[in-house]
């Protein structure tokens, strides 16, 4: 990211936040050269940004201004605390043709579960895997057979250990991608028939991975502000026979949101009454806004109870196939699993992304690639309440790339997704995300694309369709 991006981004998050209210005069131009040491070019492209972005107004011969509106949050409405009965799934028909749907060519993939692989830095990977597999000995077949490469497992386990939840590397189960830890956590701890309990709207893998092992889901509802609903889990726990939890609790998909620490600390607390394992999706913690990693619910276990899974697919390198899981109690159980079903991972992905992470600079990469996030985040932030009517309502993620959208609740949203797939404009609506095909006025839009023309103009086409099927409901 350009000096002047990251200045407007961080002046940006200021008035948002409304530590600079609606109306007042920005500082001067000297005065921000003087605190930030950039150059007069430097200041004035940040402002012609942050004007892009619809947060200030220049005022001629007096200075920038923050807009009307700009540090105002655009709230949403929070969730009942109210627990279905436990039901069968039968989601994945419908999430296949919406992805399906996504698949066309030249398509503005706001629906897209990943962000822009321009991103990540694939050239200085390739690199990494070439070194590392030029030295791999042929025992390397055996040897890294699950839990996994040592070396990498041992990459892990330094970075648990910097975010100060030391894990050992015995703990440790290496898989293909994240999605198959959180699956082998799923088959470690149900049999067909048992109920899990997952986030409403949560993650419609997690939906279809309960609808392939003949289990039944109850849905806990997530509010996009505060997170998961800890009131109606405990009620959950004492009227169903839960077995296990799927939960995301750093930006969760797709909503963004976040549990407190307070709330990490008491979700662990309410499960280990009931002894209830939690399977924890955490693959978009390290896309965060603020200066440090949320701590992961698995922070605050004592019990073992956590499987916290992860991945490198959102951060470094999605094609690599590359997770892991830290299993507590669990990891015998998973690790056996693991070699039943796929045998391995990748054994030279997993020698390549080791390398790189030693000798590649992960850390520096994190930090690009979370100030690109956060200025696309502006950026979508600005173009919404632009084109969108004003009575659409959307989240603020403080991480992650995914913004939740509800509209008005005569507009259907799979409505709204035919017709911008006919415009070429892919979103992911709310149906897909609920085993009850409930949030039929909500959508997902992804921000994980770096902004450009036609991004803009997919944000004010969504803004025209919306007035047009309003207009057909009047």
């Amino acid at each position: 990211m350009k000096r002047y991006e990251t200045l407007a981004s961080t002046m940006a998050d200021e008035i948002r936040s409304g530590h600079v209210p609606v109306g007042s005069r920005l500082p001067s131009l000297r005065q921000i050269m003087a605190q930030h040491g950039v150059s007069q070019s430097t200041v004035f492209r940040a402002y012609y940004l942050l004007e892009e972005w619809g947060l200030i107004r220049a005022r001629e011969r007096s200075g920038y201004y923050v807009a009307p509106g700009a540090s105002v949050p655009v709230p949403l409405s929070a969730r009942p605390a109210s627990v279905a009965e436990s039901a069968k799934v039968d989601i994945s028909e419908l999430v296949f043709s919406v992805l399906e749907a996504a698949k066309q060519p030249g398509i503005v993939p706001l629906g897209s579960a990943f962000p822009a692989p321009q991103l990540f830095p694939l050239p200085r990977l390739a690199k990494s895997l070439a070194h590392a597999t030029r030295l791999i000995n042929p025992w390397n077949t055996v040897v890294d057979l699950p839990p996994g490469n040592e070396q990498l497992r041992r990459q892990i386990s330094l970075r648990y250990m910097a975010m100060g939840i030391p894990q050992p590397i015995e703990g440790i189960v290496i898989t293909s991608g994240a999605l198959e830890a959180l699956n082998l956590c799923l088959m470690a701890v149900t049999r067909p028939g048992d109920v899990v309990a997952v986030e409403s709207p949560g993650f419609y893998a997690a939906l279809q991975a309960i609808e392939r092992l003949d289990l039944r889901a109850v849905e806990i509802p997530v509010d996009p502000a505060s997170g998961l609903d800890l009131a109606a889990l405990e009620e959950a726990l004492k009227t169903h026979p839960v077995r296990a939890c799927w939960f995301m609790t750093n930006f969760q998909n797709p909503t963004g949101a976040t549990l407190s620490p307070a709330k990490k600390q008491a979700l662990v607390e309410l499960l280990g009454q009931h002894d209830v394992p939690l399977i924890e999706d955490d693959v978009y913690g390290e896309l965060h806004f603020q200066p440090d990693y949320p701590l992961p619910a698995l922070a605050f276990d004592t019990r073992g109870l956590v499987m916290h899974c992860s991945s490198f697919s959102k951060t470094l390198a999605p094609g690599y196939r590359i997770g892991w899981v830290s299993a507590g109690r669990f990891t015998d159980r998973i690790q056996r699993l693991k070699l039943m079903t796929t045998l391995s991972a990748s054994i030279p992905a997993q020698a390549g992304i080791a390398d790189y992470l030693q000798h590649g600079g992960y850390d520096k990469h994190l930090r690009k690639v979370r100030s690109a996030l956060r200025a696309q985040l502006h950026a979508m932030d600005a173009a919404l309440a632009r084109w969108l009517p004003p009575d659409v309502r959307w989240s603020r993620p403080e991480g992650g790339y995914f913004v939740w959208l509800e509209l008005p609740e005569a507009i259907d949203a799979m409505d709204l997704h035919r017709l911008a797939i006919a415009r070429g404009i892919s979103l992911a609506p709310g149906p897909i995300f609920s085993a009850r095909h409930a949030y039929r006025h909500c959508v997902r839009l992804n921000f994980g694309h770096p902004w450009a023309p036609p991004i803009e103009n997919a944000i004010r086409t969504l803004g025209e369709l919306l007035s047009e099927l309003s207009a057909r409901r009047a």
